[in-house]
């Protein structure tokens, strides 16, 4: 069973950055074939994706963090991360880490960090 666990949320004045980390239970070989995201939920909103990264570490953004976030992974330490900076009130979200294994089609969760940007 592959299990990710996020950290790194908290709360952030609006300009402010974070770093979110998720950890992957997954051997090294397994890891490294999956496509990485993160998704935000706001409080009556859909999930939507913020960061994608393949395996051959391609990123897209949607145009609202464009600029401002950046995906990441280290193959090495079955890791992602989410660098987040120029907060805004509106990136105030519960942030899920996933993973998608293309061969099976099979998705999986974290159980979400909370950010919140706010003075």
């Amino acid at each position: 069973q592959v299990q990710l666990v996020e950290s790194g949320g908290g709360l952030v004045q609006p300009g402010g950055s974070l770093r979110l980390s998720c950890a992957v239970s997954a051997s090294e070989n397994i890891f490294s074939t999956y496509q990485m995201a993160w998704y935000r939920q706001a409080p009556g909103k859909q999930r939507e994706v913020v960061a994608r990264i393949t395996p051959a570490r391609t990123t897209t953004y949607p145009d609202s963090v464009k600029g401002r976030f950046t995906i990441s992974r280290d193959n090495f330490k079955n890791t992602v991360a989410l660098q987040m900076n120029s907060l805004k009130p509106e990136d105030t979200a519960a942030y899920y880490c996933n993973a998608f294994e293309v061969a099976t089609s099979r998705m999986y969760w974290g159980q979400g960090t909370q950010v919140t940007v706010s003075s």
